[in-house]
């Protein structure tokens, strides 16, 4: 079909004046071309501000040297934006699924929206492939959608249909979409893998992200049965798991025999999986993560990583103290939403201590730390010694709990805490 509006990068970005809100597409799908075009007049633009969840690759519009030019408030903050938050960027705290409404209810105005999508089919309709989220709301509200034209971006199902009539401007394109290094679990989240592994139960709905810990649980799943898929992300761990039967949506009540999901970050063999596959539903963010929606599912397990979490079960994702890190994203979304479920398990995973042999479990959140998940959201929190269930548990109970898995160097410690804060370190039956 032919494109309309076809232009160069250097064209469309023209659309893209001084004082805009641009709202940039995120994850895999970030569109390089287009953030390099628009970089490329800094020189001309003023007071340009930027939205986004987390991008990947280059940022040209946090450096310093364009801080007249662009202003960065992230909703989650990359590895790639980290160091600039509080010079150039900062950070929105906000859930994963309210983000859709600030745009939809006039919240947040959208001048511009940068989006990266496959070309259209016979109808006209394009995919926005690895990255509906937030996006689709993006492109609702937009006053300008400027979208790359990319091959390269497999083509999904479920919202991810926009069609071509929807762009002012279109840059053909052929870009390779981002591709994330497997990174293989250490022994500590191998252990914590299968402590998990052991608490999912036949015909759950998963819900988990990326990384060395999903990771590790996903290669203890190959035995089990009938497992579904409803989370915010995910990546190409779920793949092997599809092809052996084990994932196949069939005890879902909503959505079922479908993964339903709003991003997807892996390798180029995660995308070829997900390319015209009528299984995969890439939907908007605010359905994906809504509790209401995922806790009519059975047996929905949660399973979110931590920074670290105090002795009351109050678990800080966000920040290290004061300097933020990350956000709060969907993990609340998905705690709540897994509680709510029957037979629902949300689990904080958490290897015991850092790399510089720092307990994760600590007496106390440093201070300044962000609380994203309340004492009394934590049901299940997993390391590689075990798993505290924390579910109707004392204060003084957690405390004895969240001990028992913690690191053995650190326990002694950790039972002087408890002696001074709660009395005698004994468990109340």
């Amino acid at each position: 079909m032919k494109i309309p509006k076809s232009m160069t990068a250097d064209e469309a970005v023209k659309l893209i004046k001084s004082g805009d809100r641009v709202l940039i597409q995120g994850g895999s799908a970030t569109p390089q071309a287009l953030i390099k075009a628009m970089v490329g007049r800094a020189s001309e633009l003023r007071g340009v501000e930027i939205v986004h969840l987390h991008t990947e690759g280059e940022c040209g519009y946090i450096k310093e040297e364009h801080s007249e030019s662009f202003h960065t408030n992230a909703f989650f903050i990359g590895g790639n934006i980290r160091k600039m938050i509080g010079v150039t960027a900062d950070y929105i705290p906000i859930f994963l699924s309210d983000i859709p409404s600030l745009f939809r209810e006039g919240y947040m105005d959208l001048d511009v929206v940068l989006v990266n999508v496959s070309p259209p089919d016979n109808h006209g309709f394009c995919s926005l492939g690895v990255s509906v989220d937030i996006v689709l709301a993006g492109i609702e509200q937009g006053k300008t959608i400027i979208a790359q034209i990319n091959s390269k971006m497999p083509r999904t199902f479920g919202d991810a249909q926009i069609h071509i009539r929807n762009f002012d401007a279109c840059v053909e394109i052929e870009e390779e979409i981002y591709e994330m290094k497997f990174v293989a679990p250490s022994d500590e989240e191998k252990a914590m893998g299968k402590n998990i592994a052991e608490i999912i139960e036949d015909g759950a709905t998963l819900q988990m992200g990326i990384g060395g810990i999903p990771n590790a649980v996903l290669t203890y799943l190959t035995n089990h049965k009938n497992l579904g898929v409803h989370t915010e992300m995910f990546s190409e761990g779920i793949v092997d798991l599809v092809e052996r039967g084990v994932v196949n949506g069939s005890q879902k009540k909503v959505n079922p025999y479908k993964i339903v999901s709003g991003f997807a970050m892996g390798s180029r063999r995660l995308y070829d999986f997900m390319d015209n596959n009528p299984e995969i539903e890439m939907n908007d963010i605010a359905y994906v993560n809504d509790t209401a929606i995922i806790r009519q599912n059975p047996k929905v397990t949660a399973i979110n990583s931590a920074i670290e979490i105090d002795l009351t079960g109050q678990v800080c994702a966000d920040s290290i103290g004061t300097r933020m890190f990350s956000g709060v994203g969907g993990q609340m979304d998905f705690m709540r939403g897994a509680a709510l479920s029957k037979g629902g398990k949300p689990i904080i995973a958490i290897t015991s201590q850092t790399s510089k042999g720092v307990s994760k479990i600590a007496p106390t959140l440093k201070l300044g730390a962000g609380v994203v998940t309340t004492r009394a959201h934590a049901r299940f929190v997993a390391t590689e010694y075990g798993i505290a269930e924390l579910f109707g548990k004392s204060l003084k109970q957690r405390a004895n709990a969240l001990r028992d898995i913690a690191h053995p160097n650190h326990r002694e410690e950790l039972d002087k805490a408890i002696f001074e804060r709660f009395g005698s370190s004994l468990m109340i039956k």
